[in-house]
């Protein structure tokens, strides 16, 4: 996960062609978000919900995101909006986000 000369984290195309793993996602996701799938994808680390998180952002794709510090009424809100917003077509989930 590369960063700038300021530090900051960097995710652009040439981060998804040298993984092996975003280029596998890229390549699943698309067609299933344009065929209009809704796609969870789970993880027991946020730092990996960070780069996936940025990934989306740089593929202009709608998503929600739940983890251990989303709180309950935020949780119910990003929940229904997955479930009842056509646009919204990933959810990324912490698997150590309580309850799951």
């Amino acid at each position: 996960y590369p960063l700038t000369a300021q530090g900051e984290y960097h995710v652009d195309e040439e981060v998804v062609l040298k993984s092996g793993k975003m280029r596998v996602l890229d390549e699943l996701l698309t067609p299933l978000l344009r065929r209009g799938h809704k796609v969870l994808i789970f993880s027991q680390m946020t730092r990996m919900l960070d780069i996936l998180q940025d990934y989306l952002f740089m593929r202009r794709t709608y998503y929600c995101r739940l983890d251990g510090t989303t709180d309950y009424q935020t949780r119910a809100q990003q929940i229904d909006l997955f479930n009842d917003d056509p646009e919204v077509g990933v959810f990324l989930l912490s698997t150590r986000a309580g309850g799951l």
